[in-house]
């Protein structure tokens, strides 16, 4: 593909609470086996994009251990890789990223270097499987400086934390407001664009002269009507986990089997760092309903409507409803979790009971595991 592959997994959400503490949202498990950010990787693997940049900053060592070899996702055999950049001191910068422009201003040379005439800028938190070669295209075909990814949200859906848009009858975008108070539209952008390289560094270049910092409010925003911005709307599975009802929402519906089969039984697949654990084992006396059960667990309990990570244990007499057990957990004997998101590597003392009665509990315990 003659594009070249940037995304941005650098950002903080307090909407995460807890589950954003140790870890950047673009390393979120997901779906029992996965990170996030998995999905973009192999949206650019699928897409024949050889050459990646992925931009971290916040809480990036999980995610950079996610990284730490691009064959997982195929990238790079003698042409491309993946590269992974934080931000760095530099005689010039002392600066973190100061927002998403900033960030590729940073790393200008990235692009400066790179030889492939377009660009794809995509998101590193949201769960899809897209064909950026369908997204190229159009935007050629459109004769676009910048091609923006969007989707139609069901009526009553809260759209007012994406950036939303209005397009014309050819598509051309006229109106694109960034988190509005009262949205005008139910159109939302994906966080997913296609730019012309040496567009995209004269642009970031000013921004860069100009003090602002934001690729959507400083580019998009600002350049609406002075250069040609074109959305191509998707029909597809698309979900962004900016929150914890998110997180929540978008691991159940991989309970759904034809949720299920889209993303793991139908082509492309989706690629992810493969842990060497035995399969799941399940005891006398364990019940497991209408849950993903990842490599690694051990159950010994009821499982009912839940997703459960990998390397976890469940005890005798345990009962889990409706729950996210993140990796290597330990749950004692006689444990109820019902509506709860137990954080990864915690342990959970026998005969404990939790339930989220007002929405989704977050479950962080640091007991001693084992004790000498």
């Amino acid at each position: 593909m003659r594009a070249i592959g940037i995304i941005l997994a650098g950002g903080n959400n307090h909407r995460m609470k807890e589950l954003s503490q140790k870890r950047a949202i673009g390393a979120m498990p997901i779906a029992g086996s996965y990170r996030s950010i998995d999905f973009a990787l192999s949206n650019m693997s699928n897409s024949h994009i050889q050459k990646i940049g992925v931009f971290t900053q916040y809480n990036a060592r999980s995610l950079n251990e996610h990284l730490n070899s691009s064959k997982w996702w195929d990238f790079g055999r003698k042409q491309g890789g993946l590269f992974v950049f934080t931000p760095t001191v530099t005689a010039d910068n002392s600066y973190w990223y100061r927002g998403t422009a900033d960030a590729i201003y940073q790393n200008l040379s990235f692009l400066k270097s790179s030889h492939e005439p377009y660009v794809v800028i995509a998101s590193g938190d949201c769960v899809y499987k897209m064909d950026y070669n369908k997204v190229l295209e159009y935007h050629i075909e459109k004769k676009a400086d910048i091609t923006v990814v969007c989707k139609d949200m069901p009526i009553g859906a809260n759209v007012e934390r994406y950036g939303t848009i209005k397009m014309n009858e050819d598509s051309r975008i006229e109106e694109f407001e960034e988190k509005p108070i009262v949205a005008k539209s139910n159109t939302i952008s994906c966080g997913i664009y296609v730019i012309r390289r040496r567009l995209l560094i004269e642009m970031i270049e000013r921004c860069a002269m100009e003090d602002r910092y934001d690729f959507v409010k400083d580019i998009l925003i600002r350049y609406k009507n002075q250069k040609r911005i074109y959305g191509y709307k998707i029909k597809e599975y698309w979900r962004n986990i900016a929150s914890v009802e998110d997180y929540f929402s978008t691991n159940m519906d991989f309970l759904k089997p034809e949720i299920r089969d889209y993303f793991f039984k139908q082509y492309p697949d989706v690629y992810s760092k493969v842990d060497d654990l035995p399969p799941a084992k399940y005891n006398v006396g364990a019940k497991v309903s209408n849950s993903l059960i990842s490599s690694g667990c051990i159950v010994n309990g009821t499982v009912e409507d839940s997703v459960i990570f990998k390397k976890s244990f469940v005890g005798n007499n345990c009962y889990i409803k409706n729950s996210i057990i993140l990796n290597d957990v330990y749950i004692g004997d006689n444990t109820h979790i019902e509506n709860c998101i137990v954080e990864s590597r915690d342990t959970i003392r026998a005969n404990t009971f939790y339930k989220g009665e007002d929405g989704i509990k977050i479950v962080v315990e640091k007991n001693e595991r084992y004790v000498i």
